[in-house]
């Protein structure tokens, strides 16, 4: 329903958009001594953040979308 939909915060500029409007973003945060070797990672943790449009284009978050739907496509 157009005009009842929450807000979100963009995580990189604070901007409120409709969640409609936009970019979910899946973030993987490795916590560890090492981060260069799997072995060393103790903690990971994946976050859903939100982007607004400009922001979202400015981090290419839109091409990493492309190129994963591509990968998903060929296999």
């Amino acid at each position: 329903m157009r005009g009842r939909e929450p807000l979100v915060t963009c995580d990189n500029c604070g901007r409120k958009v409709p969640r409609s409007k936009a970019i979910a973003f899946e973030k993987t945060i490795h916590i560890g001594t090492d981060m260069h070797t799997a072995a060393d990672v103790r903690f990971l943790e994946k976050k859903k953040v939100y982007y607004c449009i400009s922001c979202a284009k400015h981090l290419k978050i839109f091409e990493k979308k492309k190129h994963a739907a591509e990968m998903a496509r060929r296999f």
